[in-house]
Formats: structure tokens, C-alpha cells, sequence
């Protein structure tokens, strides 16, 4: 008999921790159903049918956009555990490096997206290259730092960016000589391009990589100790993260045709990080509820005036307090229970394990 045959025989594999089965709940299974991204998606197709006005239209896109950017934070903050405040710059990225290029070549923006993703993956070399093998506050700090360095270099490099004054009339978006810059083909193109990329970051979440993402979130000492290159593990998060966020801010030059420093602000970062925490870290569907309630609230509340900002942050705060996990947090592996209560996950410290042969050790 083969030395791993032996081995096998002294495991006790009737006590190995399994996990949960379907939720219990009804509510429960609907949350987990994958019928659900299709209902969401069906409402943001019909969205148009009920209001179609230019602003519920301008509204519906920005919310779209700041899904996409949830999303792409998502990847960083959620499944790495990598706490980013600097977030926005990867947009204003995408952003300035569109309108430059469609500005001075005359091209349609969509042809820019190559470039936008080639900046994107380069910022996020430079950035997080030298700076992820740091943990915690100290990251937070870098990023944050990172930040401000893109929007002071917009704002001040006039030649190139246009300084303060920003860069106007960059063109909409066109597809196979298509015109889909007014308001309802636009919204109707980033419903279905944010509906993609959000796909494609639950899927990274549920890939191998996604796996180790969630290992070193969860303790990176151990990670490495198991064989995951840490460094490299966050650096990849770093860059899907930036691609993500170059792409929104693409959406966002078309969307306004007009971009500024001043719409990259650190403020739009918190706002960011803020849907991520508030919708669930981890879990790609609570990530897009807490984006659609943090960009429409807000608008909502319009009619309370500057009293809308007070109200706001007393609903935040009160969301945090009682539901300190999100709207919808993400499911864990647990071990199972066996029906009279007791933890089925192994046994207890100093307990005798029975092996396969009925003996004790």
C-alpha cells in the first residue's frame, strides 16, 4: 500500500468542515438568487419608460457611472482588504487621458479606450508598485497623497489639461456610426457596459484569484506563509481596480463632455468608499445598492436645500450604527452544525481524535 494510502487511513474525514448549504430564509434564497442581477437589470432598462426627462436621464447615468466606480473600488477595498482613499485619481486618469486624446486626434472617444487602460494599468505600476508591501493607515495615507498629486498636476499643468478651466467639447459617444450621445442612447450604452464590467468583477471575486484576494484580506501573514505572492496578489487587485475606475471616468468625460480638477476632489473618493462600506465589502451586489443609494439620495433630498447635507449624514451614520456590516454583507465559508447544536467544524482543544481504524491518538 502506497505511503499516502497509509497516511489517509489515520484522517478522520467525517468531521471536515463543510460548507453552508442554501439559505434557510426565503429572503435569504431570494437575496442569493442569480435571478436577481436580471431583475436589476430589467429595471434599469425600463427606467426610461417611466422618466425619460433630461434630468432623471442625466440622474439614472451618473448613478450608473458611480456603480461602475463602486465596483472597480470594490476589487481593491472589498476582496483585498487594501483600504485606498485616493480612488478618484484612477478616474480622473481615464478621464483627462480620454478628452486629451479625442480632443487633439479628432477621434471617437470609444477609440481612446486602449490608451485609457494602458494609462490606467501605468498609474497603478507607479502608484502601488513601490507602495503596497505597506499595511493599513499607512497605505491609506499614500493613496490619499495620490490623489491630490493628480488633481494639483491637472490643475496646474494649463498647457496640457487645460489648468482650472478643464477641457470642453469632448465628443459622445459613437458606435458603428451610430450617434449615441443624447441622453437616453448614452444611458441605455453604460447601462449595458457597466452591467458587463460589474459581471466581469464577480467573476474575478469567484476566480482563483478572487480566492487569494480574500486570503490575504483576511490575514496576509498567513497567506504568504502559504505559499501566495502577497505583493504581486495586491498589485493585480491594484490595476483591475485602476482599469475599472479609467473606464468610468471615460463615461463621465462623454457623459459631460467637460471635465475639471474639480471633479475629482477627495470628497468623490470618500463618497466612493463610503457606497462600498455601506452597500457590504466583499459582496458585488451590496456594493451596486450602496451605490445607487449614495448617488441617489442626495437628489432625493433636493428640496430640503443645504438641510439635505444634515439629513444625509444622519441616515449614513444611522445605517452604520445599526447594520455596521452593510446592506448586504458578503456569505463566509462556515462549518456545518449537526442537528443537537454542537460545532461540527472538528474537535474540541485536547480532545481525542478518532482515526479510521477506531483507535484513539
Amino acid at each position: 500500500m502506497s505511503e499516502n494510502a497509509g497516511t489517509s487511513e489515520n484522517v478522520d474525514t467525517s468531521r471536515a468542515p463543510r460548507r453552508i448549504g442554501k439559505p434557510a430564509s426565503r429572503i435569504s434564497r431570494l437575496f442569493e438568487s442569480r435571478q436577481l442581477g436580471w431583475a436589476a437589470f430589467a429595471i434599469a432598462v425600463l427606467f426610461p419608460f417611466v422618466l425619460a426627462s433630461n434630468y432623471a436621464m442625466s440622474i439614472g447615468t451618473t448613478a450608473v457611472i458611480f456603480i461602475l466606480l463602486a465596483s472597480g473600488l470594490n476589487i481593491v477595498v472589498g476582496y483585498c482588504g487594501l483600504l485606498d482613499l485616493g480612488y478618484i485619481a484612477f478616474m480622473a486618469v481615464g478621464a483627462y487621458t480620454s478628452g486629451i486624446l479625442s480632443k487633439a486626434w479628432e477621434l471617437p472617444i470609444l477609440f481612446t479606450i486602449p490608451a485609457v487602460i494602458l494609462m490606467c494599468i501605468l498609474a497603478g505600476l507607479i502608484i502601488g508598485g513601490p507602495t503596497l508591501r505597506l499595511r493599513s493607515d499607512y497605505l491609506a495615507i499614500v493613496t490619499l497623497g495620490f490623489g491630490e498629486i493628480i488633481r494639483l498636476t491637472a490643475n496646474n499643468l494649463t498647457s496640457l489639461t487645460g489648468g482650472p478651466s478643464g477641457i470642453y467639447g469632448i465628443p459622445g459617444v459613437a458606435l458603428f456610426g451610430l450617434d449615441l450621445s443624447a441622453p437616453v442612447p448614452f444611458y441605455y450604452f453604460c447601462v449595458v457596459l457597466v452591467s458587463l464590467l460589474v459581471l466581469g468583477s464577480a467573476r474575478l471575486g469567484k476566480s482563483r484569484l478572487g480566492r487569494a484576494w480574500r486570503f490575504v484580506r483576511e490575514d496576509e501573514d498567513a497567506a504568504e506563509a502559504m505559499g501566495i505572492h502577497t505583493y504581486k496578489v495586491k498589485l493585480a487587485a491594484y490595476i483591475f481596480g485602476a482599469i475599472w475606475g479609467g473606464l468610468g471616468g471615460l463615461l463621465f468625460a462623454a457623459h459631460l463632455s467637460a471635465i475639471s480638477p474639480q471633479s475629482f476632489v477627495f470628497l468623490q473618493s470618500a463618497l466612493v468608499l463610503m457606497a462600498v462600506v455601506l452597500g457590504g465589502m466583499g459582496n458585488t451586489r451590496g456594493v451596486v445598492v450602496g451605490a445607487v443609494v449614495i448617488s441617489l439620495l442626495p437628489e432625493f433630498l433636493r428640496d430640503m436645500g443645504n438641510l439635505r447635507y444634515v439629513i444625509f449624514g444622519v441616515v449614513l451614520v444611522s445605517v452604520m450604527v445599526l447594520r455596521p456590516q452593510g446592506f448586504w454583507p458578503s456569505r463566509a465559508y462556515e462549518p456545518d452544525r449537526s442537528k443537537d447544536g454542537a460545532d461540527d467544524g472538528g474537535p474540541d482543544p485536547g480532545a481525542p481524535v478518532t482515526t479510521a481504524k477506531g483507535g484513539t491518538r
